[in-house]
């Protein structure tokens, strides 16, 4: 089952020896494979299970030309060999697509943990985004999120007041409730108890960015809940 169709396709192109091996790859996959080897099978990540020297004309190397230039005719290795020297040619539209995926992927993971320091609040996406626009912070479709949020905050610092606080906040649910909210919160939960009237009481540790989100979030499932945040 290939996962990729020819049309989303990109050309990971390597020059060697005077030519040119490409292959059809999944540009989302390469992504994933040069982070982790082993979480991307090759066979996935090919639209075509070829090496071609000239993939737009159909044009294929011979068996001889592929054993002098990697050493074996196996797919497998050719593609590794390609997929870690040569380069990743993306259409305009790929790449805007790929950049702007990645850069929104960035801004939601800065307003989900960064507050600002005088009003304890989230900043709004949008500031998060025209500060990076004005420090011309460029996304790189082929990194992770993670590796570009800490660059990507390095050159927000100076422009927006950006805080990494975790809060702490204590909920009281009535008992009827529990199994919703219990899905929303479970990962963040410190401590919880049942109280002797029945309601479900719990304290959890959140990003301060979340904080906000989270508590609409509970309310949306239990609006009897009641919260406070803890020093």
């Amino acid at each position: 089952m290939h996962m990729v169709s020819l049309d989303d396709a990109v050309i990971a192109r390597l020059e060697k020896g005077g030519s040119r091996y490409e292959i059809l790859v999944d540009p989302e996959l390469v992504d994933a494979w040069k982070e982790d080897h082993t979480s991307v099978d090759i066979d996935d990540l090919l639209a075509v299970s070829e090496v071609w020297t000239d993939s737009r004309n159909g044009e294929r190397p011979t068996s001889e030309a592929l054993e002098k230039v990697f050493g074996t005719i196996d797919i497998q290795h050719c593609v590794e060999t390609i997929l870690r020297q040569g380069s990743i040619q993306l259409t305009t539209a790929q790449r805007k697509k790929m950049v702007n995926e990645k850069k929104l992927q960035i801004i939601n993971e800065i307003a989900t943990t960064a507050t600002d320091p005088k009003t304890r609040m989230p900043h709004p996406r949008t500031r998060i985004e025209n500060a990076l626009e004005e420090a011309r912070f460029s996304v790189d479709p082929f990194k992770s999120v993670e590796s570009q949020v800490s660059d990507a905050v390095k050159v927000l610092k100076p422009l927006i007041p950006l805080q990494f606080i975790t809060v702490r906040l204590a909920f009281k649910i009535p008992g009827s409730s529990y199994g919703a909210v219990n899905q929303i919160l479970r990962d963040v939960i410190m401590r919880q108890e049942w109280l002797s009237d029945g309601t479900w009481a719990c304290i959890v540790e959140v990003p301060g960015g979340m904080k906000n989100e989270l508590i609409s979030k509970v309310s949306g499932r239990a609006s009897e809940a009641e919260v406070k945040e803890l020093d």
